[in-house]
């Protein structure tokens, strides 16, 4: 029974490895960052996956379908200690099939009939771009696009899984990866699953690290956390992102900071001068016998 556990254990750690591209090692090495945690979850069942994609009259994509059957759902979670206390920091969150829901509800016969959508934003947007040049295609709110959330971010927004160009009755096939920050505006992530995956891998599940990839970039305690946990992703895009990010950023030079004073030249003596100028004129009036002595 105990090896039927430790062979067991064995195996799960070999998935959790491959699952997390290695990244909780590099977690666990890294200073103050305590209480690393990856959830373990069984592989979801492929007529799970059929049922949805009749449900929602979508095909999933490939890479997502096979992550799926491997963990239905993902979520590594770690902390950082400050003064003696243990402070949630990073998550890294994929949602299960069964929690890969619409973002837009059907609408309640309870609600008023005129109340207010969020397909109302898109009529505001084209409207006030007229005259104005075209804006790469971003997913609407209404039948146009099919959107499913992947990550609540916390709070911060939402990661979504998004068809579109739909028509209803249509089977969605082609998809992408979106951003939908708090304001409501959509931010272009990856073109596929698998690009998305490495993305949040890298960023170490970091607070609005989805951020990153727009016009103005994450909040200033966000920054000061990328840049103690991921100096050199976060440098890059900062100088894309925010040109005065440098203000949140603490720079050292330890060649500056830590090679001491430099020690001053010592002044030259005055006697030294004395005697040269002395000397100068000495040769001067010895010339200058030598030369009434010729005369």
């Amino acid at each position: 029974m105990i090896m039927e556990d430790t062979k067991d254990a064995f195996v799960f750690k070999g998935v959790a490895e491959r699952l997390t591209l290695g990244i909780t090692r590099i977690l666990e090495n890294m200073p103050g960052v305590v209480d690393v945690r990856f959830a373990e979850r069984d592989p979801a069942e492929k007529r799970t996956l059929l049922s949805w994609e009749q449900k929602n009259t979508c095909i999933l994509p490939e890479d997502l379908r096979d992550f799926y059957l491997t963990t239905d759902g993902f979520t590594l979670t770690w902390s950082v200690k400050l003064d003696d206390e243990c402070v949630p920091l990073g998550c890294m969150m994929i949602n299960g099939v069964g929690r890969l829901c619409p973002l837009l509800q059907p609408t309640s016969v309870f609600s008023l009939p005129n109340a207010p959508s969020l397909a109302d934003l898109d009529w505001e947007e084209s409207s006030s771009e007229i005259g104005l040049e075209p804006a790469p295609s971003v997913p609407h709110f209404d039948a146009r696009s099919r959107i499913y959330e992947l990550d609540s971010c916390g709070g911060n927004g939402k990661v979504c899984l998004v068809y579109k160009n739909c028509t209803p009755g249509v089977v969605a096939q082609h998809s992408e990866i979106w951003f939908l920050d708090r304001s409501l505006c959509w931010h272009f992530l990856t073109a596929t699953f698998t690009a998305y995956y490495r993305l949040m891998i890298t960023h170490l599940g970091l607070p609005e690290w989805q951020y990153a990839y727009t016009p103005y970039g994450p909040s200033p305690q966000a920054k000061q956390w990328a840049s103690l946990y991921q100096p050199l992703i976060f440098s890059n895009e900062v100088s894309q992102t925010d040109s005065a990010a440098d203000v949140f950023l603490n720079k050292l030079d330890p060649t500056k900071a830590f090679r001491g004073k430099a020690k001053a030249p010592p002044p030259k003596k005055k006697q030294s001068a004395q005697c040269n100028s002395g000397g100068a004129a000495k040769g001067q009036g010895s010339a200058g016998r030598h030369g009434g002595a010729k005369r």
